[in-house]
């Protein structure tokens, strides 16, 4: 879990850096003297000085900083209680609003364009994923594994085995369409077309809020055939003798028509499972000992196969188009998710601070890389892409500190036509330094609560 942390902090310092460097590349552009630019925080481990900068890498890999002149004039003046900041040539107070403004909004500015970068460049260079299909099944269903029931799927006439055709007359080819489309539908109702024993039929379903997540759900899962992808060495299903291309048939002699029947058949929590297997060689059985986890849980080192999506190379407009697409397509996700703090979601479950994303990266890179390197590589930037575009989202939200809250403020003596008193900024930005405050050790007790259950 470590290693998986430190890589995440990898993947979140680019992000950071990328933030960092706008505001570095506008400062310049606007004769705003740079002092420092650090990766990471706290005591510097290492530092070169180019110019009038020292850039520098710190101790704490978590985020980074680009400290512009002024700091000194501001708490001289702060000090002698004056009505406003001493001019200082290459200042950041002594810099005109506007390119203040064009400072500061930067920052965020090179996230988006980092994410349209990255994303080009994947559909650019054609890419892979696996998914599965769009067949599936009712969690309802299923009582004994899930904690489910109310849900929309029931609700609205769904079945286990249906295939999901379409989605308010957008066609879905694999789960993957499927979650795009509900995960962000939460209170929309939504006309669905399924496929049931070769008949179209037409549905009416609405998502509702999962308040875990934020995101939208019907209570469904994936069908996944039990054929055998591969074992994850050293497990029971590689100690028991199951091989890339089985399909587990029968659990027990419980009939196994899907991965979850296999689950069930393990409820009661038996001492062997005797697996009936058909493969090319033949049919056969084998035995295997699970181990339970206290909860009830086990985990076989059985991986299923999946649907593996090619998606052809783009020319470069086509690739730029679809970049910027979906990068748009995620802003608006972002700014929907603000709306839905104020909607009942758990914000314990659902709001991430630095160490769980730093997590999730780690997490992704370890897993993706499995599948290869390129494939690995897409993720992991597809993911980070993501990021950029939450953490440029909510640089711009007006919170004292904030990039969005300097624009505010600035904006405000823009408006005014002379600069308000160092003293009301002061206040200002203190307020916000401890609402920060509040908002790390809220999800920084999340992030552990979260490591300690995984």
């Amino acid at each position: 879990m470590l290693l998986t942390i430190l890589i995440g902090f990898l993947g979140l310092d680019i992000v950071v850096l990328v933030h960092e460097l706008g505001h570095l590349f506008a400062a310049k552009l606007m004769g705003i003297n740079v002092e420092t630019f650090s990766i990471g925080m706290g005591k510097k481990l290492y530092s070169i000085y180019f110019g009038e900068t020292e850039y520098c890498i710190s101790i704490f890999p978590i985020g980074g900083y680009c400290k512009m002149k002024g700091e000194k004039q501001f708490n001289k003046a702060i000090r002698e209680k004056a009505s406003s900041i001493v001019y200082e040539k290459g200042s950041i107070f002594s810099a005109t609003p506007i390119k203040r403004i064009l400072t500061y909004f930067a920052g965020p500015l090179f996230n988006i364009i980092f994410s349209v970068i990255v994303l080009s460049i994947i559909w650019s260079a054609g890419f892979s994923f696996n998914t599965y299909s769009n067949k599936v099944i009712l969690l309802s269903d299923y009582p004994e594994i899930f904690e489910s029931h109310n849900n929309p799927a029931d609700e609205s006439g769904l079945m286990t085995g249906d295939k999901i055709i379409s989605i308010d007359n957008i066609t879905i080819q694999n789960y993957s369409n499927l979650q795009d489309i509900i995960y962000g539908s939460a209170g929309k109702e939504l006309s669905i077309v399924v496929d049931r024993n070769s008949n179209e039929r037409t549905l009416s379903i609405t998502p509702v809020l999962n308040k875990e997540t934020g995101a939208g759900r019907i209570g469904v899962s994936p069908w996944v055939d039990a054929e055998v992808k591969s074992v994850v060495p050293g497990s029971s299903a590689d100690i028991g003798g199951l091989k890339t291309g089985d399909i587990i048939k029968a659990v027990n002699n419980i009939q196994v028509d899907n991965h979850l029947d296999i689950y069930m058949a393990m409820t009661a929590r038996p001492e062997y499972l005797i697996l009936s297997i058909q493969s090319e060689s033949g049919n056969r059985e084998i035995s295997l000992v699970p181990i339970y986890m206290d909860e009830g849980k086990t985990d076989l080192g059985i991986i299923y196969k999946t649907l593996s999506i090619e998606q052809e190379k783009l020319n470069i407009l086509s690739a730029i188009r679809k970049g910027s697409i979906e990068t748009y397509n995620t802003f608006a996700m972002t700014v929907k998710s603000i709306y839905l703090l104020f909607a009942g979601v758990d914000v314990k479950k659902a709001v991430s601070g630095p160490i769980r994303i730093s997590y999730y990266v780690g997490e992704v890179a370890s897993n993706s890389f499995k599948e290869g390197i390129k494939t690995g590589f897409t993720t992991i930037f597809r993911f980070l892409s993501m990021i950029s575009v939450a953490l440029g989202f909510a640089n711009l939200l007006p919170i004292p500190i904030f990039d969005g809250g300097l624009i505010l403020f600035t904006s405000i003596e823009l408006i005014r036509g002379k600069p308000l008193k160092p003293s009301i900024f002061y206040r200002y930005q203190s307020f916000g330094f401890f609402l920060i405050l509040i908002i790390f050790f809220m999800t920084t007790y999340s992030d552990i609560s979260f490591l300690f259950s995984k």
